[in-house]
Formats: C-alpha cells, sequence, structure tokens
C-alpha cells in the first residue's frame, strides 16, 4: 500500500484477473466458529471490559486473605467505626513511600461518641508480606502472610471499621468467597434441572410434556420472595455456615430453573423437525444422542449468555435473603451478612461507610449484565 498526497491508500501489487473478489470474506466463513464469536465478542467494548474484570476477580477468590490486611472476622475495640484511612505518598510536599497517617481517638461528651482525627504530625509506613492473621489459600494451604500490613501500633482501615471494630476491605474481599460462588453453584443446579426438564418436554412431547409445563406453571405461580423467606427459614439454625451456604445455593437452583427449562423446551419443538434431526432418527440415534449431540449444541450459545445474566439474579437472592437474616449467619462472612448491620438508617447516616458493601454487589451485578449482553450478541456469528 501507498499513500498518496491526498492521503488516499493505493496498492502498488499488478492487477490479477484471476483473483477471487471474495477472497477475503471466504476466509472468515472458513474460520472456527470461536474465532468468529472471539472477533465480533472484542467489539463489543464493555462486554470484553466486564469480562476480564470478572476474570481477574474470581481467579484472585483463592487468595484474598493474602490480599486482605486483617482476618474477616478479627477485632479492634479500640477503634469501633474508625472512619476510613487513605494511603498517601506526600508528606509536606516530600515524596516518600505509601504510608498512613495513624488514627487518634477522643471522647466527644456531648454526642457521647468517639471521634477519630488522624495524626497529621507521624506519618507511618506501610510493611509488605507481613505476618498477621492465619488464613488457607484456595482452602488448603495454611499461610499467615500478607501483601501489605498496618505499621506496628497503628491501624489500616481503608474503607473504615463496623461496630465491632473490624475492617470492612478486608470483610468485602472473604465475603466475595461466598457471594460470587453462591452463584456458580445456583446456576449449575437451575442449568442441570432446566436443560433436563426442558429437553424431556420439547423433544418427547404428549403427556410428558403436559406434565413438566403444569409443573412448571404451579412453580411460576408461586410468590418468590414469600416462597424463598419459607424455605431458609426451614433450614436448621445449628447448622453450619458451609451447610447453610450450599442449601441457599441449591434453594436458589431450584426456584429459577422453571424459566430456563421453557427456553429449552420451546427451542426444541422446533429443532426436533429440523431435517439433520430426522437424519439422525433414521440412522438409529438414541433420543439421548440427539439431544446432547445435535439439538444441545444448536442452542449453547443462548444457554451460555442465559448463565451470563441469571448469575447476578443468584447473587442478589443470596443477598437479600442474609441481609432479612434469613441466608447466610454470622460468623459467615458475605457481603448479604455485612449489609445486614447496616438496616439502620440512623446508622448509616452517621457511619456512612458501613454502607459500602453495596458497591462492589452492583458493580459486579452490572458487569455479568454487560458481558451477557456481549456474549448474547457474539455467540450467534452468522446472524448476520
Amino acid at each position: 500500500m501507498s499513500t498518496q498526497p491526498d492521503n488516499r491508500f493505493v496498492d502498488t501489487r499488478p492487477y490479477d484477473p484471476n483473483a477471487a473478489l471474495q477472497e477475503l470474506e471466504r476466509k472468515d466463513l472458513d474460520a472456527p466458529n470461536w474465532v468468529l464469536i472471539w472477533r465480533k465478542f472484542k467489539t463489543h467494548k464493555l462486554g470484553l471490559t466486564s469480562g476480564v474484570f470478572l476474570l481477574v476477580c474470581y481467579l484472585l477468590l483463592p487468595v484474598v486473605g493474602f490480599i486482605a490486611p486483617y482476618g474477616p472476622n478479627e477485632r479492634d475495640s479500640e477503634h469501633i467505626y474508625s472512619p476510613p484511612q487513605s494511603v498517601n505518598i506526600f508528606h509536606n510536599g516530600e515524596l516518600r513511600a505509601p504510608f498512613i497517617y495513624p488514627m487518634t481517638s477522643e471522647a466527644d461528651l456531648e454526642t457521647f461518641q468517639w471521634v477519630f482525627k488522624p495524626d497529621l504530625e507521624n506519618p507511618q509506613s506501610l510493611q509488605y508480606f507481613c505476618e498477621g492473621a492465619t488464613y488457607k489459600i484456595a482452602g488448603l494451604i495454611e499461610s499467615n502472610t500478607h501483601l501489605f500490613c498496618a505499621p506496628e501500633g497503628a491501624t489500616l482501615f481503608l474503607w473504615g471499621s463496623d461496630r465491632l471494630g473490624r475492617d470492612v476491605f478486608s470483610r468485602i474481599l472473604y465475603g466475595a468467597q461466598l457471594s460470587l460462588t453462591v452463584g456458580l453453584i445456583g446456576i449449575t443446579v437451575s442449568f442441570v434441572l432446566g436443560i433436563f426438564f426442558g429437553s424431556l418436554a420439547g423433544y418427547f412431547g404428549g403427556k410428558l410434556d403436559w406434565t413438566i409445563n403444569r409443573m412448571i406453571e404451579i412453580l411460576r405461580s408461586l410468590p418468590e420472595l414469600p416462597l424463598w423467606l419459607a424455605l431458609s427459614a426451614a433450614v436448621p439454625s445449628n447448622w453450619s455456615p458451609v451447610a447453610v451456604f450450599f442449601i441457599i445455593s441449591v434453594i436458589l437452583g431450584i426456584l429459577d430453573w422453571p424459566g430456563l427449562a421453557r427456553s429449552v423446551r420451546a427451542k426444541f419443538l422446533s429443532l426436533r423437525e429440523e431435517e439433520y434431526v430426522r437424519a439422525a432418527e433414521m440412522m438409529g440415534a438414541s433420543s439421548g444422542r440427539v439431544i446432547r449431540k445435535h439439538l444441545l449444541p444448536n442452542f449453547m450459545s443462548h444457554l451460555i449468555a442465559s448463565a451470563a445474566l441469571s448469575i447476578p439474579a443468584m447473587i442478589l437472592g443470596e443477598t437479600a435473603l442474609s441481609f432479612l437474616g434469613l441466608g447466610l449467619r454470622a460468623p459467615a462472612v458475605s457481603w448479604g451478612v455485612m449489609l445486614n448491620d447496616a438496616q439502620n438508617l440512623a446508622s448509616i447516616e452517621i457511619y456512612p461507610w458501613t454502607a459500602i458493601p453495596m458497591l462492589p454487589i452492583v458493580v459486579v451485578v452490572l458487569a455479568f449484565n454487560f458481558l451477557g449482553d456481549g456474549l448474547r450478541d457474539s455467540l450467534d456469528p452468522y446472524q448476520h
């Protein structure tokens, strides 16, 4: 290619009358399906950014104990409701290593509250790869090394502390392990049930289709929130937090599958009349093989997009139940459990940082929605 004086680009190669004008298009059409999907997905900037963000979040879940400066239930009784502290690099106009100003507390005899003020004359540098609360990497390897810690004799509450003097930032990181995982477990249960019953109803039809549809209609006619509350309240209060976590995940998955089952049924009703399905049946393929090898792959793009859009509903469901005190309970740490402490509006007005756990919920739910939109537009590269 050469650039002309008027900024036009001209191909300097000699003209070939035998060259195919559609060579580039033919090459694109012959590319593997995943290549076409990736090319189209890259053009969806919000979906791509959200996918990278969620991937980083899930990769960091096994090592949040290393990133968090404190343990999830580590208390400091002398710094209850301590405000957020900032990490600085300039002191009196001079550049120095990241440091904090220690918080000093004074009693306000008028409001009977502790008032925290930073000691601006005593900057203290952060410590790195220091020892602190014990945690387990991926739930297996025990360690007590943290990426950064507060200087000796000082505190490091990046997003403040709660009513028991626990670090909100560290608890949000630990809470992500449960709040982000509950969506994956719930959607797995929902998809197994939805695909199983939906494929049976759509492929075989008849009385089986009628029975499954009536079951779906009964489940969808029940009020969702009261049903959540009733099932969650039935969980014994003496169960461990891990057992309650899995039960809540299963409950969310069981209540979410009817919508997916109807989508699968409707798609199978149309696909089972296609010629390639009839050809597979005439060649002796079993019903299970026709469903696995011929019907589901043609519906997989919709399933993947539905999964990305359903996970936020699972996260919000767990948050709502834990916020109402019927989901996960202390000492388990999730974003819903943390918001349970922020129910008092007067407390939020005085200590607004206790409502910070709302922010990761909003950001993660938006990221999943943007990712789902991008996948929905990209997983069918031949639609245009």
